[in-house]
This record gives C-alpha cells, sequence and structure tokens, in this order.
C-alpha cells in the first residue's frame, strides 16, 4: 500500500510513466507551451486561466504578451490600461493583480519573475496553485501543482471516487506528491500530463474511458464506475441576474470611455437599484472603479 493515498503501490507507481509518455502526443498546442516561452509569460497564462477556459485565454495571451513582454512593460502602463486590455476575460481583479505583481517584480525582483514558492505566494493574485505552477513549469523545480483536473484524475483513478469533493489542501498535494515522479523533468511532464488528462479525457460530465490511457489502471473503473455518493463541491451561481452580471456593466462602461461616468448614467444600466448599489460598491472596495466629484473611472494610477 502507498503511505500516503492507501492506494496500492502498482497502480500509483504506473500511472506517473504512462501520462509521462502520453502527453508528448497528447497535449493540446497552448502557446504558453511552446519552447522558450518566459517565466512572465508562464505566469500571465496562469492568472488568465483562473476559472476561464483555456480557448477564451488564448488569443488574450497572444495579445498581451505582444504588448507586454516583460513585467517592466506593463508595470510602465495605468492599472487602467491593463484592466481594459483583459476585456471580457472575467473577474477583473486579476487584470489589477498581475499589474501589481508586474510592479513588483520590476521594482523589488530586478525584473525577474521569483522561482521560490514563498516568494511567489507573496505576490498580488498568487496564491498555493499558481506558486508550484509557476516554479513547476517555469522552471521546472519538482513540486506537486493540483487543480481541478487533477484532484478529478486522482479521485477517480487513485480512490476509485466518481468526484473529488471539496478541496483539501494539504490531502491533495500529498496525493499529488506520492504520484510525482523524481527526476524534475519527469515531475513537469506528469503536472501537465495529469491535468491535460482531466481537461481533455477524464472530464466532470462526460469522461471519455475508452480513449484514457491509464483506463487499465483506473480504480474508479475497476469497480464499476460507481455514482458520487458523499458532499458534491459547490457549484458557482448563475451569472444571469447575479451581482457578477451587474459589475460587469458597470465595468463594460468603464472601460469603453476615458471620461468619468456620473452615477445616474451607470445606474440606468440595472434597474435593481439596490443591487446596483452593491455591485458599484464593490468594484470601488475592490479598487476597480474610482469615484470622483463628476463620476466614475477606471483606476488610472
Amino acid at each position: 500500500m502507498n503511505p500516503a493515498t492507501g492506494a496500492p503501490a502498482t497502480r500509483t507507481t504506473t500511472i506517473a510513466p504512462i501520462l509521462v509518455g502520453w502527453y508528448p502526443t497528447a497535449a493540446r498546442p497552448l502557446p504558453w507551451r511552446e519552447p522558450g516561452v518566459t517565466p512572465w509569460g508562464i505566469l500571465v497564462s496562469e492568472f488568465m486561466a483562473q476559472q476561464t477556459p483555456v480557448a477564451r485565454v488564448t488569443p488574450h495571451w497572444r495579445e498581451w504578451m505582444s504588448r507586454w513582454p516583460t513585467p517592466a512593460c506593463l508595470a510602465a502602463e495605468s492599472p487602467a490600461t491593463a484592466v481594459r486590455a483583459w476585456d471580457r476575460l472575467g473577474y477583473p481583479r486579476r487584470a489589477l493583480w498581475l499589474h501589481r505583481t508586474a510592479t513588483i517584480i520590476t521594482t523589488e525582483c530586478n525584473g525577474d519573475v521569483p522561482r521560490e514558492i514563498a516568494t511567489l505566494l507573496t505576490l498580488p493574485g498568487v496564491g498555493p496553485y499558481t506558486a508550484r505552477a509557476v516554479a513547476a513549469f517555469a522552471f521546472g523545480d519538482r513540486h506537486p501543482v493540483v487543480d481541478t483536473n487533477t484532484r478529478r484524475v486522482i479521485a477517480r483513478a487513485v480512490h476509485g471516487q466518481a468526484e473529488a469533493g471539496s478541496p483539501r489542501t494539504a490531502a491533495d498535494l500529498a496525493d499529488m506528491l506520492a504520484l510525482l515522479p523524481i527526476t524534475a523533468s519527469d515531475a513537469q511532464t506528469f503536472n501537465a500530463a495529469i491535468m491535460e488528462l482531466g481537461a481533455t479525457v477524464c472530464t466532470a460530465a462526460s469522461p471519455a474511458c475508452g480513449a484514457c490511457p491509464i483506463a487499465a489502471h483506473c480504480a474508479w473503473q475497476q469497480a464499476g464506475c460507481p455514482a458520487h455518493r458523499g458532499p458534491r463541491a459547490a457549484r458557482q451561481a448563475r451569472y444571469e441576474g447575479s451581482d457578477r452580471e451587474v459589475r460587469g456593466l458597470i465595468m463594460s462602461a468603464l472601460r469603453h470611455t476615458h471620461r468619468p461616468v456620473p452615477r445616474i448614467e451607470l445606474a440606468a444600466l440595472w434597474q435593481d437599484a439596490a443591487q446596483f448599489t452593491r455591485a458599484l460598491v464593490s468594484l470601488v472596495s475592490d479598487g476597480l472603479a474610482v469615484e470622483h466629484r463628476d463620476g466614475f473611472t477606471l483606476p488610472e494610477t
């Protein structure tokens, strides 16, 4: 038995080499996976891909990297410029965080993206996943990297469960570490491969088990693919009619002009006055909108 996961040792030792061999020909040709992409390019891709499908991220990433190929290039711009360029990627606070991160890297790190996880974690918008992803994919260091796709593959292949349930950072990292190859290069490939498997084959709703390279070693398959019976991870609330939709309408109005937009003009975007006020106040609190005497703008400084 594997002491970290309780799974048979043959399963945990077999999955990694299979996926390391599978990945080079199965991986999607994403631009940030191309040779020569800088740590800054990896960091930008990780910010953009947080809760956003890669199909939407790809054109924005290309445009962003063409316009701001280094942290210093972005730091020289205003936060409002970064928010405008973020456009409709969603969760625009990520644009502010990325701008602040670029400024810190430029002024405190000699323009170089940090390699150490502890330092990466001090940057705005960088959490445990992003820090490990940058350390692993940008620098090739041996760290377990765990996202939603990774957790689902491990839940099925190792634990025989249809779903992973709610995140448990320490346990999830321990599960991944138990599978991680010893060499840094194989560990880097495996981190990417298990994510890719979850994103393209071992999907949440319609897993393509017939095309899965580790199906013969999957505990869930061997158990007959039992349905999930435990608690489910919380699902995001509907966008339509939510505060997020109202925030998006306000942000769209602010992005498309450089003049202060009067409150009465913004209020006309949404019928529910209380919900509009709540959304506007939250944008100001997040630093995405700035109130002036004659209206609201994006953060220019």
